[in-house]
């Protein structure tokens, strides 16, 4: 599929070569239409469609949180999972968090959450690298910065929108690492070296890695912590 995608894009291109601005008509036309089916099979290649997830052009992404195997007995074991959506052509990423596992004190600091450069769990959350920062600028600016989260009874459900990652092109997360860690994100005002790289943020204490899957795992959770904010919201009223 690959050799065939790239000897068409190759045909498309020396086509493009020889037409001039002056040409028009048939020929014009017919290269246009070329060059659109390519971008297609690559769309279709890169991104696939799964069945469930051809909603209004949108992709869906899981990330099945587990503990790491390098954290000790007594530390929190992290379970759950991290949901993302996206509009392919224009949309903002999108971002649900549901994981459960924590201390159920409701006192306890917050827990920074951060996407990692890779999708390795073979030394448990510590192969997964830094944080994913393609663009080489200081924390809490990389595009998973994701910040703190305090969590209550024992949980995190929190639904996030306008996240400045993506799950197209050149910068995807698709394929990298969800992690938890132990301590609350200094956000870069933590006057050191590893203030800028990762917020002081400690210990690894799960991780995942991000694959696309259908949407209703995501209708599913949106709608589990979209009715327990509402619940929240009665008992204030």
């Amino acid at each position: 599929m690959l050799l065939l995608l790239s000897l068409v894009t190759g045909l498309a291109l020396s086509a493009s070569g020889v037409m001039t601005e002056k040409e028009t008509g048939p020929s014009q036309e017919l290269f246009r239409d070329i060059q659109k089916k390519v971008n297609e099979l690559w769309q279709n290649l890169l991104y696939p469609v799964m069945p469930g997830n051809e909603t209004a052009e949108m992709i869906y992404a899981t990330c099945e949180m587990k503990p790491s195997s390098k954290i000790d007995a007594d530390k929190p074991q992290v379970t759950g999972q991290v949901l993302f959506r996206q509009h392919h052509t224009y949309g903002r990423l999108e971002a649900i968090f549901s994981l459960d596992g924590f201390p159920l004190d409701n006192n306890q600091s917050g827990r920074a959450i951060h996407i990692h450069e890779l999708g390795d769990l073979s030394n448990g959350c510590d192969a997964t690298g830094g944080h994913y920062n393609p663009f080489s600028v200081n924390h809490p600016r990389h595009p998973g910065d994701f910040g703190n989260f305090f969590p209550k009874e024992g949980k995190i459900r929190k639904y996030k929108t306008n996240l400045c990652a993506t799950m197209f092109g050149p910068y995807s997360i698709m394929g990298r690492s969800v992690v938890v860690h132990e301590q609350e994100d200094d956000m870069g005002k933590g006057n050191n070296k590893a203030s800028l790289e990762n917020g002081n943020a400690g210990k690894r204490l799960a991780c995942c890695v991000i694959g696309i899957c259908n949407k209703n795992l995501w209708e599913e959770k949106l709608s589990e912590v979209t009715d327990k904010k509402k619940r929240g919201l009665n008992k204030r009223a």
